[in-house]
């Protein structure tokens, strides 16, 4: 029976999958959003919330849990004293994945993940939904039929 194993394998080795989603952790932590397949999104939220979560506890052991994931010191500093203080009062739903489409080589599903609630996140959707170009707007109050009567 499959009890309790919902992991999604992402065709790798268990040591390589575990690898691969520590580095996509510490690059969305560093960058706080970062491109990726659909299915290796929905595996790293997963893996960010649990790290928001142990950051949230602020003591020593939770420090050393993430640090057993993530290697690079600046990116836990900045998880436990920048992250952690704007999560304090959400109780869960740290990430945001947003579709944006297939791969052009092989038709994989893509997304966007990003941290809620981040300063700037105005960027993302610009790339996810391109803003159209506004029509000319009639800065006078004359109506449209008054001023193409006086250009007649």
């Amino acid at each position: 029976m499959r009890h309790g194993k919902k992991i999604a394998k992402l065709g790798r080795t268990s040591s390589h999958r575990k690898a691969m989603l520590a580095n996509m952790v510490t690059s969305l932590f560093e960058n706080e959003v970062i491109r990726t397949t659909d299915v290796r999104a929905k595996e790293l939220r997963r893996t960010a919330d649990h790290m928001i979560t142990f950051a949230k506890k602020n003591d020593l052991h939770a420090r050393r849990q993430v640090l057993r994931s993530i290697a690079n010191k600046k990116v836990v500093a900045k998880l436990f004293d920048e992250l952690a203080e704007r999560y304090k009062g959400r109780a869960g739903g740290y990430t945001r994945i947003i579709k944006v489409g297939t791969r052009r080589g092989d038709g994989a599903l893509m997304s966007i993940i990003e941290l809620v609630d981040r300063p700037g996140s105005g960027a993302v959707e610009e790339e996810v939904a391109p803003v159209q170009p506004a029509e000319e707007k009639v800065e006078s109050s004359e109506t449209v039929e008054e001023q193409e009567s006086k250009k007649d």
